[in-house]
């Protein structure tokens, strides 16, 4: 993960300002190792062809690498080291745009009254991260063509368009961004139903993470990783209720004997099984039947 941060830290102020594009171009690149340098811009790197890695010094101890496919952009802080790289493969053409955070004037509102009125663009400013990397459905490059193509005018450009074109170009990102994290935590919960479900079916038997994993194909540490998220609970925790509660109702309802019952939850060792039910329930297997048991004698159930 990036280091934490947030993505505008030029933002944490109470002085009213906007962004001003100071660079824009299209290139296309081949074969080109970029040395690593920063620059005092923010910058979006938009890939219209091909692919490239963007590596990123985020600290002295950690580099990251990311990989730029078509119509996927980068939306990079400014003072953060990182150089581009384009193998010999294929050509990668791209568009960049860099831009500053100036002092507001104008007649255009500034960045945090829009922040104030964009409740998605506001959460954009508070991201703790030093990048976002996104896959554009078709809208955020042709806001951006349009704003070169008007910063490209002489005589007749206009600041004012200029100005609402850089505010759409945020604002779509944001709500982009949203719209992304909206999308990944469904997928997250349906990994996690799916998950629940293999242990709901299989936890009579001895399984493991990378199991459960491979059920749901994806990578042991990225399924726990997700499942915590969602769950509040480690995978192994989760199997470990679910046997727990099967077995105090083995226990309840019917004749299994206590030595047996560690074989019908997968729990193979008996001793690690009356370890797990009396740190879960506070009572050894033997004493959870005899007072339940007891309880039902008391209290016969209704015929």
């Amino acid at each position: 993960m990036p280091q934490t941060r947030s993505l505008f830290p030029a933002l944490r102020t109470d002085t009213p300002c906007h962004p001003q594009v100071v660079a824009y171009y299209f290139k296309q690149w081949q074969g080109f190792h970029m040395p690593f340098h920063t620059h005092d811009a923010t910058e979006i790197m938009y890939t219209i062809q091909g692919f490239c890695d963007i590596e990123l010094q985020l600290s002295p101890l950690q580099t990251e690498r990311v990989r730029l496919k078509k119509g996927e952009f980068i939306l990079l802080d400014a003072n953060v080291s990182h150089r581009l790289i384009v193998e010999d493969e294929e050509p990668c053409r791209m568009l960049n745009v860099e831009f500053r955070f100036a002092a507001h004037r104008g007649v255009m509102p500034s960045i945090q009254q829009i922040a104030a009125e964009e409740k998605q663009f506001s959460s954009l400013l508070e991201v703790e991260t030093s990048y976002l990397v996104l896959r554009d459905p078709d809208e955020i490059y042709h806001v951006m063509k349009s704003l070169v193509l008007e910063l490209d005018k002489a005589a007749d450009k206009s600041e004012t368009m200029i100005h609402l074109l850089i505010a759409q170009l945020l604002i779509r990102i944001a709500r982009l961004r949203r719209e992304t994290v909206s999308n990944s935590l469904v997928q997250s919960e349906r990994y996690v139903k799916q998950s629940l479900d293999y242990m709901h079916q299989n936890y009579d038997r001895e399984i493991q993470v990378k199991e459960i994993a491979a059920a749901v194909n994806l990578h042991p540490a990225y399924l726990q990783r997700i499942f915590k998220a969602v769950t509040g609970q480690t995978l192994i925790a989760y199997l470990t209720e679910i046997r727990m509660e099967k077995a105090q109702m083995l226990l309840l309802e019917t004749d299994i004997p206590i030595a047996d019952i560690s074989e019908y939850i997968g729990v193979g060792s008996r001793q690690y099984f009356h370890m797990l039910f009396k740190a879960h329930t506070r009572f050894t297997p033997t004493d959870y039947r005899k007072s339940m048991n007891k309880h039902k004698a008391v209290y016969p159930e209704e015929s």
